[in-house]
């Protein structure tokens, strides 16, 4: 079997990949930094992501901004899945050096190496995301297809949150495909782009067979509960639990892709093995919209504690109003088909999560973090 390596590996959606591979016979490799948002102040002590690899993979203790932690990792392996990246939209808009050493230069390392050394590599799967979408595909009644820009400020501001067209059209949403326009309206989006961009343009002319997920907004078992920078699902949860009320953004009928987190394994899995799948980027969803304010209320119900929801009108900018996948290609390319929707996956997450410890509630903290710098409204 082939040797695989994991970067980021030791986080969500890498440990749960990193243990499928293992029961199917690939010898793993993860590097990771073991980043404290993400793991705690005790990482190899008391991140349980950690601990559920440990001693079933060779670990690198290492970042992806260093050229010898990469040349140490990359030695010897047959396959790439780079999931290494900071993560957050929000957080990305004031963290903009960090954001883009880390996800754009990181892989710039990588791609140098691989162009310039002897390597084995013969596949890399890279981890995009549908924030390089930016606002997703609409329908004009006149114009048809249309990709709408960035909601401006002034709109927000007066409470107008749904997409309009220069002449102010109300639009119908459609699912994002992969030939949808991409404009993405934060940071984080804009080094997801470069990132697929890099590794699409790159790998074929050095003999290597790139793959892209654009992943949808994954959720599960095994997320941290400790972020507050990213994943709604786990940010209420910790607020729920801690008796404190749900404030929501908007007007709470914003609406998101949640994709569980074995079907987000299930389609790289398919990326990795499948012939298919090289030189091609993919959708990986559930093709659902789900608005916020039905995630607030499923997980209430979830966890019988009746915690007041209010509806604020606050907006950070940065955040697209809509986006679901259109799966028509990864469906008909790979047979990838998502195998749990929503309904079933928020029971078997707050199942999860009532297992755990309660969590320190730091949502307000990054809030204020974020109105400082003049991005929440």
């Amino acid at each position: 079997m082939k040797n695989i390596l994991i970067t980021g590996g030791a986080g969500f959606i890498g440990t749960n990949l990193a243990l499928k591979l293992i029961e199917k016979g690939y010898t793993i490799t993860v590097l990771d930094n073991l980043s404290k948002q993400i793991h705690g102040n005790n990482p190899e002590l008391t991140s349980p992501l950690y601990k559920s690899i440990k001693d079933k993979v060779k670990f690198i203790k290492g970042t992806v901004t260093s050229r010898s932690d990469w040349e140490r990792a990359l030695q010897n392996q047959n396959i790439v899945v780079h999931f290494a990246a900071e993560t957050g939209t929000g957080q990305s808009m004031y963290c903009i050096e960090k954001y883009t050493e880390v996800n754009i230069q990181g892989t710039a390392i990588m791609l140098d190496i691989l162009a310039n050394s002897e390597n084995s590599v013969e596949k890399i799967v890279i981890a995009s995301s549908r924030s390089i979408y930016g606002e997703g595909k609409y329908r004009h009644p006149e114009q048809g297809i249309v990709y709408p820009s960035h909601r401006k400020e002034s709109d927000m501001l007066a409470g107008n949150f749904e997409l309009t067209y220069n002449d102010n059209q109300v639009l119908e949403l459609l699912a994002t495909d992969e030939e949808s326009k991409i404009h993405p309206s934060s940071v984080y989006g804009i080094t997801k782009q470069n990132q697929e961009q890099m590794i699409m343009t790159v790998c074929p002319t050095i003999g290597i067979a790139p793959v892209g997920f654009r992943y949808q907004n994954v959720y599960g078992p095994g997320q941290s509960l400790s972020n507050p920078y990213t994943g709604i699902l786990s940010i209420f949860s910790t607020q729920i639990r801690n008796n404190n009320p749900i404030q929501i953004f908007e007007d709470g009928k914003e609406t998101r892709d949640f994709v569980f987190i074995d079907d987000v394994v299930a389609a790289t899995i398919l990326g990795i093995e499948k012939e298919e799948a090289n030189g091609h980027v993919f959708n990986v969803g559930t093709g659902v919209a789900t608005d916020v304010l039905e995630v607030a209320n499923s997980l209430i119900a979830a966890y019988n504690i009746n915690v007041p929801v209010t509806v604020t009108g606050r907006f950070r900018l940065g955040d697209i109003r809509h986006n679901f996948a259109d799966l028509t290609k990864i469906k008909d390319r790979l047979g990838f088909e998502p195998t749990v929707y929503f309904n079933e996956g928020i029971k078997k997450f707050s199942s999860w999560v009532l297992e755990q410890e309660i969590q320190e509630d730091k949502l307000s903290k990054s809030l204020e973090e974020m109105k400082k710098k003049g991005l929440l409204k």
